[in-house]
């Protein structure tokens, strides 16, 4: 298929660009802590500023380091909240497990705080690498939405990124597939009632892309719905077979949606309800 127009054509990729792509792992060591970007076919270390590369380094970072402690604020609840609990980290160590323990949970807040600054707004989920005992300590100290229940289990220094990323791929994956399923089961239940909320209707769907009304959109891959659109009348022109000046309003739709921040689920067409090419949950 060529396509020619004023914008790229989009929509062949969403299976790689959207739902099945982005999330995030850390991997969790007392002396090797590491951060990466993912989809489902690629991986990426990312470098955070202030991000501690071992629970040595936190330590030496602080300016009060040299009295053997330093103080370091920590929060509890979602990640609009300010870290403001304060708590305190010895750098020296102690034979007290739970006082060790302790430490490395103060640890977790400092790289839960970097990852603060780089994760703020973003809702791709995030999978944890350590060994087993390390999991649960720095769950107490996240703060991120979005973290997976399951994580990966095992020493992380002695696994590359790609291992990790092809231990992370099933956990994301389900969780994609899950919430693909989660916008099914809303639009049955909102269409055909009386909120307007969802539509399978390609002439109200497209101008409320185009104005930022779409929450998700489930659009098929594969197939094309020739037409135009005029946003100053809002008047949608559906074409049986393309025309000049014509653009894939399917495509259009997607790239709206993504544009203005809403989610969409590239799906083959069976997938999609009542045998129809798009569907689409309205945000009011």
């Amino acid at each position: 298929m060529v396509v020619v127009t004023d914008r790229f054509h989009i929509k062949p990729l969403l299976p790689i660009l959207n739902g099945n792509g982005s999330f995030y792992i850390l991997a969790l060591s007392q002396q090797d802590v590491r951060f990466f970007e993912g989809t489902h076919y690629t991986i990426n270390e990312v470098e955070l500023e202030n991000l501690p590369k071992s629970l040595e380094q936190a330590v030496n970072q602080d300016e009060t380091a040299k009295a053997g402690q330093f103080r370091i604020g920590t929060t509890k609840g979602g990640t609009a909240n300010s870290f403001v609990q304060p708590g305190d980290f010895h750098g020296q160590g102690s034979p007290d497990r739970d006082q060790h323990q302790e430490e490395i949970r103060q640890f977790f807040y400092v790289i839960d705080k970097a990852l603060h600054e780089k994760l703020r707004d973003e809702t791709a989920p995030l999978v944890l690498a350590g060994v087993e005992y390390l999991l649960p300590l720095y769950r107490q100290a996240n703060t991120y939405q979005h973290l997976m229940a399951e994580g990966i289990t095992g020493n992380p220094e002695i696994l590359s990124a790609q291992d990790l990323h092809d231990r992370a791929w099933p956990i994301v994956e389900a969780d994609f597939q899950k919430s693909q399923q989660e916008f099914l089961d809303r639009f049955h239940q909102l269409f055909g009632g009386d909120t307007g909320k969802a539509t399978n209707d390609l002439k109200k769907i497209i101008p409320a892309a185009y104005f930022q009304r779409i929450d998700s959109l489930l659009v098929a891959v594969g197939q094309q719905q020739w037409g135009l659109f005029d946003p100053s009348s809002e008047a949608v022109y559906v074409h049986e077979n393309k025309e000049t000046g014509d653009e894939d309003l399917l495509d259009l739709a997607a790239t709206h949606t993504l544009l203005n921040g809403g989610t969409v689920y590239a799906v083959p067409p069976e997938q999609i309800p009542f045998s129809t090419p798009v569907a689409a949950i309205f945000r009011y």
